[in-house]
């Protein structure tokens, strides 16, 4: 009898398992949100792409209107160099722009880090608050990219 009660306590927790499916884990590169950066500050975002996967998007300048943001994306070598102080190559950039659409598409797996900075100088005193909305797009199966 205990047997049959192990079996089937094991059966029922294996087939809820799968009933339920994978975890729903979010990624950190899908995300939406304002942010206000002082002149010179920067807001980071990032995460894992595997190779040949996209992050899609926009970002507008919210307050003052038609303030520059810029947008650049780093992997994990290149971002460790800039956030040393060192010269770091972005993968990606979008040059100061008060709105643009994002499009970037990982050559390979690896972490990524997308910065947007407020590109005045401290002595402008231009705080620039920000809308960003992005999107981890995978480049596997039946989605349209395949």
């Amino acid at each position: 009898m205990i047997v049959l009660a192990v079996i089937g306590t094991l059966a029922y927790a294996l087939i809820s398992t799968v009933i339920a499916g994978p975890p729903n884990v979010p990624d950190p590169l899908t995300t939406s949100g304002m942010h206000t950066l002082a002149p010179g500050a920067r807001w980071v975002i990032s995460g894992e792409i595997s190779g040949g996967d996209y992050v899609v998007g926009n970002f507008t300048s919210v307050r003052p209107l038609g303030a520059s943001i810029e947008v650049a994306a780093y992997n994990s070598t290149e971002w460790g160099r800039f956030a040393n102080g060192s010269v770091g190559t972005p993968a990606y950039t979008i040059p100061p722009a008060p709105s643009a659409e994002i499009v970037y598409s990982a050559p390979y797996t690896d972490t990524f880090y997308f910065v947007f900075t407020n590109p005045y100088p401290a002595s402008s005193g231009l705080n620039v608050t920000v809308y960003e909305s992005t999107t981890y797009e995978s480049n596997v199966g039946g989605d349209g990219f395949s």
